[in-house]
């Protein structure tokens, strides 16, 4: 089975229960059976939106280390395709975390992707491939 990619504000909203989108992204991820992928640029993200969170970021760093959010990603190696990503978005405020994930999307060959962003719904991977959001949005 191909990964999905991860996003920061699926990772939030799973560390912070009281967050109201907490239980779609836990019912999405319980019905995902492969690997989760994210680029270190969402980590940092993540970590720093729950520094509040009581052993939140720890917690993410764990995932980490245990391999359950996979990071095939090297910013070094990819680094003028993601300055072309921000070319191409700049109507929009892409984040380095967003382009990364857009980058790594074409590297697998999945646009399947745990995120609230509304953006992915208009960023494109590949040769102008949609994202497939896994969560709900509202």
């Amino acid at each position: 089975m191909k990964p999905a990619l991860l996003d920061a504000g699926a990772i939030v909203s799973i560390f912070d229960v009281s967050q109201k989108s907490h239980e779609p992204v836990m019912a999405s991820l319980h019905s995902w059976k492969g690997a989760l992928v994210t680029v270190e640029p969402v980590i940092a993200e993540s970590c720093h939106l729950l520094r509040r969170v009581h052993g939140a970021p720890e917690a993410i760093l764990q995932n980490v280390a245990r391999k359950i959010f996979e990071i095939p990603f090297h910013l070094s190696g990819a680094a003028e395709d993601i300055e072309r990503l921000f070319r191409k978005y700049r109507d929009r405020p892409i984040s380095l975390a967003d382009a990364c994930l857009i980058h790594l999307a074409g590297e697998l060959g999945t646009g399947d992707i745990f995120t609230l962003d509304h953006d992915f719904e208009a960023y494109r991977w590949g040769r102008n491939c949609a994202f497939q959001l896994l969560v709900p949005l509202e």
